[in-house]
């Protein structure tokens, strides 16, 4: 089974920084791409950046260009997106999922991890 286990969120103050992982198991990591997705209070879930496993290839919603990078270490199965400069807007479950694309935007069925929580202070 396709598992993914996002960790490392937090409270923290605006301009901070933080980094989640995502350790990915129960498949080959270079199959799929992928991403990091957030969902706040009374919003609809959204793609924040998604990580193509094999050749690295990257994709940022514009809201976090500059800010967030994401990354990846195929020896550990595991994603990172690393949050710096963050902001209020910020606040979010945040999740990661497998894909078949390089934006992530056709998530494999039942691929989410469970989610991390971030708030952020102003």
């Amino acid at each position: 089974d396709v598992q993914l286990q996002a960790s490392g969120g937090g409270l923290v103050q605006a301009g901070g920084s933080l980094r989640l992982s995502c350790a990915a198991s129960g498949f080959t990591f270079d199959d799929y791409a992928i991403g990091w997705f957030r969902q706040a209070p009374g919003k609809e879930r959204e793609g924040v950046s998604c990580i193509s496993t094999n050749d690295g290839t990257t994709w940022y919603t514009d809201s976090v260009k500059g800010r967030f990078t994401i990354s990846r270490d195929t020896a550990k199965n595991t994603v990172y997106l690393q949050m710096n400069n963050i902001d209020p807007d910020d606040t979010a479950v945040y999740y990661c999922a497998a894909a078949f694309d390089s934006r992530c935007r056709v998530v494999v069925a039942g691929a989410w991890g469970q989610g991390t929580q971030v708030t952020v202070s102003s």
